[in-house]
C-alpha cells in the first residue's frame, strides 16, 4: 500500500463532501435510528435495536476509511504532468489488439475511478500495466481474464 493517494481536486472535494455529509447527516439518521428502536422496549430482543446499532458501526467504519483517504491524499495538478509517457491523469486512446477495437482510459486514484465514466485506478492491473508507456509502446497486461495487449495510439491530459 502506497504512503500517498495521487488525485485531482475535483476527486478531493467529492471525497471531502462525502465525509461532512456522513458525519453530519449519516450520523444523525443513524442515532435517531437508535433512538426510535430503543423506545420499543426491551433491547436483548429488539431485532431493530441490533440493525441500527449495525448501520452505526458500518457508518462508523466508512467514516473511518474516508478520513484514512483524505488524510494520505495528495492533489495533484494536472498542469505539471509530462503527456509523453502514462502517469496518473492522463488520458490514453488505445487500440485492443486481440479486438481491433479503440478505447480511451484515464487513469486516476483509486477513489475516483468509474468505468462507467471510463477512469480506471492507476493500481488496478490496466493501469499498473500503462503507466511508464509512451505512444506507439505495446503494453501487455495480465488481467484475470488472460493477457491482453494494448497499442498506444495518444495520451494526453
Amino acid at each position: 500500500m502506497s504512503l500517498y493517494s495521487y488525485m485531482t481536486k475535483e476527486g478531493y472535494d467529492k471525497l471531502r463532501a462525502e465525509l461532512e455529509d456522513l458525519k453530519s447527516t449519516g450520523r444523525a439518521e443513524a442515532a435517531k435510528a437508535i433512538a426510535e428502536a430503543r423506545e420499543k422496549g426491551d433491547l436483548s430482543e429488539n431485532a431493530e435495536y441490533d440493525a441500527a446499532k449495525d448501520a452505526q458501526g458500518m457508518l462508523e467504519a466508512k467514516i473511518n476509511e474516508l478520513e484514512k483517504a483524505m488524510a494520505k491524499a495528495r492533489i495533484i495538478d494536472e498542469s505539471e504532468l509530462d503527456s509523453s509517457k502514462v502517469t496518473i491523469l492522463s488520458n490514453i486512446r488505445l487500440m485492443n489488439l486481440k479486438m481491433k477495437k479503440e478505447i480511451t482510459y484515464k487513469l486516476v486514484s483509486e477513489t475516483e475511478a468509474n468505468l462507467k465514466e471510463r477512469k480506471i485506478s492507476v493500481n488496478s492491473p490496466i493501469g499498473q500495466g500503462l503507466l511508464g508507456k509512451e505512444v506507439g509502446d505495446t503494453a501487455e497486461i495480465n488481467t484475470p481474464g488472460g493477457i491482453m495487449q494494448f497499442k498506444i495510439l495518444e495520451i494526453s491530459l
